[in-house]
């Protein structure tokens, strides 16, 4: 059940009509159901756009748009139809009869009526719009124009322009609604009550697993779906692997442990990192690298406001991150020669920011014309600097070998500059260290029996 009401849906529909041509008609795939293994299935998780259209949660469905030459915008939605032996079994379904009232749509239909409903309306559009990567709708497209133009039915040629939905889709999902931030806040929120519980749940003598456990209990227990991607918990060298998941590790006394998670909830992704000593206390090296992590990712959320662009931020961020790496001695001067041969994609491989929203990794154009793409209010992004010494890193000391940090941070952009959705989870490392101080004797002797 989605927390938007139906207008919020319908408004969605009208504002993407609104940018296509007249005579156009939209394709919207749902998920299908993915196998996990034999006769099992992994969750269900809605497609971001078909959702972000609908806010229908079921498998096998189809949205289709109608933009005629006069006359107003019409909604279609195939779906499965009911069926009550089946539904025992996977769960009740909203069928074509209840959709039109749930959903907000013009009429629906079940799923098997879409091929003919297609072979007609193909020969009143000029245009189709599709997400043209989908290359198994894109080919059942081609088909139904097919048997349309063999049926000689009148104007079928005309289908003949097949045009990308995403970029006018992506454009409206870039900009956040006041009800999306609102959700999006509250990812962060769960996400952030996650991060907290796993730094007090930290101790030497567990494991990588018993935190990520911590974090995605906490998720749950708040109302979330569940982790917005796969958790990761990389403790010691295992931190230098920017996705790993196996979390399988000890936690070692020494280390630190960096921690990439966010809550989903309802369809919005959380996306925080935050880096702490396994023990409870930074070295003094890894406090060093900490420090200058820290410095880049609040110079970067400072530069975030209306008119600005990622790449110029991401810039500013390598120009930080190297000077201190030259002072640190990893790297050899002078700054401008050590940033034009790139020589600190060594230790910093990976961009500063992404776009965030009902994915992750959201979508939206990082360019358009040949130009960044200024932020506007609306926008949310990571903001998420990063040092990795690689374990086997033999140009640099021994000291720094094997410790990897990143601090990422959920913004959205507001009139006025930014607000940092996910402040809750303390990255100073002073407050880091007195948070950890507050885990509980009993946690500690837990993690060390297991």
């Amino acid at each position: 059940m989605t927390a938007l009401p139906i207008a919020s849906f319908q408004a969605r529909r009208a504002a993407l009509a609104a940018r296509l041509p007249s005579s156009s008609l939209v394709l919207v795939p749902a998920a299908e159901l993915a196998v996990r293994s034999r006769d099992t299935e992994y969750p269900f998780r809605q497609d971001s756009d078909f959702w972000y259209l609908t806010g229908f949660a079921e498998p096998e469905a189809v949205l289709v748009l109608i933009k005629p030459v006069q006359g107003p915008v019409k909604s279609h939605l195939f779906c499965l139809p009911r069926d009550p032996a089946q539904e025992i079994w996977t769960g009740y379904r909203l069928g074509p009869e209840r959709a039109v009232a749930s959903l907000g749509v013009d009429q629906a239909a079940p799923l098997h009526e879409l091929d003919a409903a297609m072979l007609g309306w193909l020969s009143q559009v000029e245009q189709v719009f599709l997400t043209l990567n989908d290359t198994a709708l894109t080919q059942r497209l081609l088909a139904w124009r097919q048997q349309a133009l063999q049926r000689g039915r009148r104007n079928a040629q005309v289908v003949a322009q097949l045009s990308d939905l995403q970029p006018e889709l992506a454009a409206l999902r870039q900009i956040k609604s006041e009800e999306e931030i609102q959700l999006m806040r509250r990812a962060a929120a769960i996400s952030a009550t996650g991060h907290l519980a796993a730094m007090q749940a930290c101790a030497p003598g567990g494991y990588e697993y018993q935190l990520q456990a911590e974090l995605e209990y906490s998720f749950k227990m708040q109302g979330a779906a569940g982790p917005a991607y796969g958790s990761i918990v990389g403790s010691g060298a295992n931190a230098c692997i920017l996705h790993y998941v196996e979390n399988s590790a000890p936690l070692q006394a020494g280390d630190l442990v960096l921690i990439d998670a966010g809550a989903e909830y309802q369809g919005y992704a959380g996306d925080i990192t935050r880096t702490f000593p396994v023990s409870g206390q930074f070295s003094a090296p890894q406090l060093a690298l900490y420090r200058l992590v820290l410095k880049a990712n609040e110079l970067a959320i400072s530069l975030v406001r209306p008119g600005a662009d990622l790449e110029a931020i991401h810039q500013r961020v390598i120009h930080c991150l190297t000077e201190g790496l030259i002072e640190l001695g990893l790297l050899a001067g002078p700054l401008a020669q050590a940033i034009e041969q790139e020589t600190y994609k060594a230790f910093y491989m990976h961009g500063t920011s992404h776009w965030l929203g009902l994915d992750v990794h959201d979508v939206g154009a990082y360019r358009q014309q040949g130009q960044p793409v200024p932020l506007q209010p609306g926008m949310v992004l990571t903001i998420e600097p990063g040092l990795y010494i690689a374990p086997d890193a033999a140009e640099v000391e021994p000291q720094w070998r094997g410790i990897g940090i990143r601090i990422e941070d959920d913004v959205l952009v507001t009139a006025t500059g930014c607000e940092v959705l996910t402040e809750a989870v303390p990255k100073d490392p002073e407050a880091i260290e007195a948070l950890m101080m507050t885990r509980s004797k009993a946690k500690e002797g837990c993690h060390q029996a297991c």
